[in-house]
């Protein structure tokens, strides 16, 4: 069983930037895939970036540019740099590992809102 923990979210103006962690209860091995996804309050949860356990990144088109992930391993954490952002941006946060032999394990989730 793995625990994931994420932190960083708040409020912004737009324009602004909020980096998000997930930190996992511990040490991983054999990730699958790492990701990142945000729901919005009336829509489906949808993916913002991944990244899997080879290196290889997506990102959902509307945060190219802007978003960025990466990952630590010596702190089984992953990260989420959010620039530019926009009120559409405004969700909940939620991070996802997968694992070669287990998962998906998630994350409680974290606000971000973006608003003047």
């Amino acid at each position: 069983q793995v625990q994931l923990v994420e932190s960083g979210g708040g409020w912004v103006q737009p324009g602004g930037s909020l980096r998000l962690s997930c930190a996992a209860s511990r040490t991983i091995f054999n990730i699958y895939t790492m990701g990142w996804y945000r729901q919005a309050p009336g829509k489906q949860r949808e993916l913002v970036a991944s990244i899997t356990g080879n290196g290889i990144i997506n990102y959902e088109d509307s945060v190219k540019g802007r978003f960025t992930i990466s990952r630590d391993n010596a702190k089984n954490t992953v990260y989420l740099q959010m620039n530019s952002l926009k009120p559409e941006d405004t969700a909940v946060y939620y991070c996802k590992v997968v694992l070669g032999a287990g998962g998906p394990y998630w994350g409680q989730g974290t606000q971000v809102t973006v608003s003047s």
